[in-house]
């Protein structure tokens, strides 16, 4: 496959040092040929993993400054990269493919960059149809996103529980940055032929901070003001649509705004066998004498958890995903939320997140030494590979008890080692008081 791919092969690959890869399969590169010339896939190829500045790429590409800013740009203004300010200092890193590329390829709201319908069928080819890119996605521990509960359909009894990052209204009062765009799941169901059978709308798919600030400069989503947000968020809880967000605490990516038959992320959770944990730190329970059997809550649930038994609603807790849309819809009051005893882990950041996904995924070694065009960096690479193999070693790195301090450790080494820009970042607490027994 390498032979007959050349370039897009090695992009691939560049794509698997990653936790979130990219399984090789001839459908992936077939849109990777759509999204990318062979130049450019040969380019991205060698792209460090660390957000890293013009100079630093030039460097790596043995280009000028001026023409590797121009290629930079240009492959920010496909979504391939993202184009972010830190500390004053302009970097750019690899999007990942999902909640990623993929997404921001159908995003956009001004103008085509790509042929849409031929992308959109060969996305619903590899993520619906061939199950290898499903099923790794699905498997990463932690999840890539996660449910919000819906705030209005919170009792008052636990108002005072609720934590700053379970709701999607602190999510945009706290933004630096927000744009809306077009949803990529319902806008690809309409190229293929299957528009959403709710015709529930498309400019509705909000991003936010630095990620939020790459769309709006290279035209992919359009910048929106908090209350215009607010709206946003407003006008989907009152359809019934489900808030999928970024599964960190802090500096939150995107919310997509998802119904059952559309979303990717809700499609998978139901052809996965529900295995993967993005449910919210609520689920429903259903007052019997109340309850009329009039089956709106059925209908409503995204995730299937509902069915009629005798008359009544019963409430599959595997399933539940506490998202609240149910509650919401009821007239007669008869199913309400209830707070988990056992709050769901959610990294502090991205930082923490992806390490932990790098660290379940035996790819660690990517993260620190990622200058793929050094020879002496892959030799170190693969010498740390054999290290984080060891038993020992690995068991060490996920016991509770250590993994605060690790973690601290890894988010200083991976800022020491870009050396662009991330000296004065503020670093996280990663112990994580919330989870621990009150």
């Amino acid at each position: 496959m390498g032979h007959i791919h050349g370039k897009y092969n090695d992009f691939q690959k560049r794509l698997n040092k990653m936790p979130q890869g990219a399984p090789p399969t001839e459908t992936l590169f077939k849109f990777l040929e759509v999204l990318l010339s062979e130049n450019e896939a040969e380019l991205l190829s060698v792209i460090p993993v660390k957000a890293c500045t013009v100079p630093k790429v030039a460097k790596i590409w043995k280009k000028s400054q001026e023409e590797t800013e121009n290629l930079l740009n240009g492959l920010a203004d496909k979504g391939i990269l993202l184009d972010v300010e830190i500390n004053g200092t302009r970097t750019f890193s690899l999007a990942p493919p999902m909640a990623g590329f993929i997404e921001f390829s159908l995003m956009r709201i001004n103008k085509d960059t790509f042929d849409k319908k031929i992308l959109s069928e060969l996305y619903s080819q590899y993520i619906n149809v061939e199950d290898q890119f499903g099923a790794m996605l699905w498997n990463l521990n932690p999840a890539i996103d996660r449910c919000l509960v819906n705030e209005e359909a919170i009792p008052e009894v636990y108002q005072s529980e609720i934590l700053d990052y379970e709701r999607a209204s602190h999510i945009i009062e706290t933004a630096t940055c927000i744009t809306v765009g077009i949803c990529y799941c319902r806008h690809k169901k309409e190229h293929i032929g299957e528009p959403c059978p709710q015709n529930m709308p498309q400019d509705v798919c909000l991003t936010f901070n630095a990620a939020a600030e790459s769309l709006s400069k290279h035209g992919i989503a359009k910048e929106i003001s908090k209350p215009e947000a607010m709206k946003v968020l407003n006008r989907v809880r009152d359809l019934g649509l489900v808030q999928i967000g970024d599964n960190t605490q802090d500096g939150v990516s995107w919310i997509c705004n998802c119904c059952g038959c559309c979303c990717e992320a809700l499609m998978g959770y139901k052809q996965f066998g529900y295995i993967q944990n993005i449910n919210t730190n609520f689920y429903v329970t259903v007052e019997k004498d109340e309850c009329t059997g009039c089956g709106v809550c059925q209908e409503r649930c995204p995730v299937d958890a509902i069915e009629m038994e005798d008359g009544i609603a019963r409430v599959d807790l595997d399933r539940c995903i506490g998202c609240g849309v149910c509650t919401r819809f009821c007239e007669f009051e008869a199913i309400t939320l209830e707070r988990r005893d056992k709050l769901q882990f959610v990294p502090k950041d991205s930082f923490e997140r992806v390490i932990l996904e790098a660290i379940n995924t035996g790819k660690l070694q990517n993260l620190i030494c990622d200058n793929f065009s050094s020879v002496s960096n892959q030799v170190l690479n693969r010498l740390l590979k054999l290290i984080f193999s060891l038993k020992p070693v690995k068991r060490s790195m996920v016991e509770k008890q250590l993994k605060s301090r690790y973690i601290t450790g890894m988010v200083k080494m991976y800022m020491k080692l870009s050396k662009d820009g991330l000296e004065g970042f503020d670093l996280a607490n990663y112990d994580h008081p919330e989870l621990k027994e009150k």
